[in-house]
């Protein structure tokens, strides 16, 4: 039985053409996307100018249970986050991801505690206050630890699964809680300084990321976003430095880091469902030339499959000895044929070839001299019929020859010129010369004398060709 490989073609699309770098749309709309990405983080900025200028600071919202609600809300994210992402850190095993997982984390320990204590701004207003602060200089901190390590080797699976580093650092987290209280009841916690000392440190860690993002040049696409996240994360602590408690500068604040927070929780989010990893995640233009040499690999297979499919093909419908065309593939077309016919087609015949005494061939010459023998018998063939004809072998020395469109007489015209040629060539194999070759061939055209399906034009070919045969061999019959 023999195997073909199918291969369904994809609907035909646009080839993926990339723009060149050099073009300057290409140059012109790279700017411009740049632009987009530069106005984008600095949105904030322009917010905090325009309070800064043309709001009253003095106004004030105080509500409770809203900052309770709020930073409720934030806290339940960061944690979320935090476990997202130590998630990708344990299957990509990047130390950005485990520094990025400590911030997560250290920022919400720290700054749960900043809506735990609301209702102490009355009364000890920086138990309430410090905590802020203190979160966002420990996430500024890690972030930038999280920048150093990009592209650093991956962790060992071991150091990833191990639960002592973080528990070690949950630790860390909680003795920040535990000396920001003890500042927040000591005679330092009134000095403003200490608090703008904290928002100012944060801002100048921001400030280094951001640079380090600049110098090195990292563009990929989750690192842009990180990039923003880290710009808006600066301009909240500039606007919680230019804000008092409650009036709208400090909520801007609030506004900002929590815009970043969810920007950046969103690269989280996309290196999750994609690549675990948050910085082998492909640009734009990396993608586009994956996608146009993954095509164009896909392209070249399936014509490999093709090709596959038609050797296959030649290989199932063809004799392996002399390259003529198998029993089976000639049946095909004889029904073929016969389907034709039906639809009104013109008349069709078959030739039924033997090689006469073509045992004594082998036995005198050997099975090799033999076989040359057959197979110049059908270059014979080839030679003489037409390119819609075919020749098949369905025998030992049994060949059968299908002619579309030709009638009885023009058949066995064919054939008589078949018989010719090979009794009046000199068959060579080796150094054997044999110049007594010839072929007894019966003719049959489909719908005369009875011979109205398959079987019977092809019995009656055969029964023609034995004729031949006992008339005394290298002769037609067709009647």
């Amino acid at each position: 039985m023999s195997t073909v490989i199918v291969a369904h073609e994809p609907p035909t699309r646009p080839e993926l053409t990339l723009a060149d770098p050099r073009e300057p749309i290409f140059v012109l709309v790279t700017t411009y996307a740049s632009f987009v990405l530069v106005g984008l983080a600095l949105v904030p900025a322009f917010l905090i100018a325009y309070l800064f200028f043309f709001q009253d600071p003095a106004l004030v919202f105080q509500s409770h249970p809203f900052h309770i609600v709020a930073i409720g809300i934030a806290s339940l994210e960061g944690f979320f986050i935090a476990y997202v992402t130590w998630l990708c850190y344990r299957s990509s095993g990047e130390p950005l991801l485990r520094w990025m997982t400590l911030g997560f984390l250290g920022f919400t320990l720290i700054y749960a505690l900043h809506g735990a204590f609301t209702g102490f701004a009355n009364s000890n207003i920086w138990l309430f206050l410090l905590y802020g602060p203190a979160s966002r200089l420990v996430l500024a901190m890690l972030l930038l630890c999280a920048l150093l390590s990009y592209h650093r080797p991956v962790d060992a699976a071991d150091r990833r699964m191990s639960p002592r580093p973080w528990v070690m650092w949950t630790g860390v987290f909680m003795l920040v809680d535990l000396a920001v209280a003890l500042v927040a009841n000591s005679s330092i916690a009134g000095n403003p300084a200490l608090r703008l000392s904290m928002e100012g440190g944060a801002l100048a860690l921001s400030a280094m990321n951001v640079m380090l993002l600049l110098l090195r040049r990292i563009r990929s696409p989750l690192m842009v976003i990180f990039a923003i996240s880290i710009t808006a994360f600066a301009l909240s602590s500039l606007a919680f430095m230019l804000g008092r408690p409650w009036n709208h500068m400090w909520w801007l604040a609030h506004a900002i880091f929590a815009a970043a927070f969810f920007m950046l929780s969103f690269g989280v989010a996309q290196a999750f469902r994609t690549t675990r990893s948050f910085s082998t995640i492909y640009s734009q233009e990396e993608l586009m030339a994956r996608l146009a040499r993954s095509m164009a690999s896909t392209q070249d297979a399936l014509r490999e499959v093709k090709l596959t499919n038609q050797a296959l093909e030649r290989l199932a419908a063809t004799d392996s000895l002399t390259g003529a065309e198998n029993r089976r593939r000639f049946f095909e077309r004889t029904e073929a044929e016969v389907e034709r016919v039906g639809r009104g087609g013109a008349p069709f015949s078959v030739l039924a070839l033997d090689l006469d005494n073509f045992k004594s061939i082998n036995d005198r010459y050997g099975h090799p001299v033999g076989d040359d023998v057959l197979k110049e018998v059908v270059q014979r063939c080839l030679r003489v019929i037409r390119s819609n004809d075919s020749v098949a072998r369905v025998g030992g020395e049994e060949f059968m020859v299908l002619l579309p469109n030709s009638a009885l007489e023009a058949a066995r015209v064919t054939a008589e010129r078949l018989r010719s040629s090979i009794a009046s060539n000199v068959f060579v194999s080796g150094v054997q010369h044999l110049a007594d070759v010839t072929v007894s061939i019966g003719v049959s055209q489909f719908g005369r004398d009875g011979a109205d399906t398959v079987e019977a034009i092809l019995r009656m070919a055969d029964e023609r060709m034995y004729i031949a045969k006992q008339l005394g061999r290298d002769r037609v019959i067709s009647a």
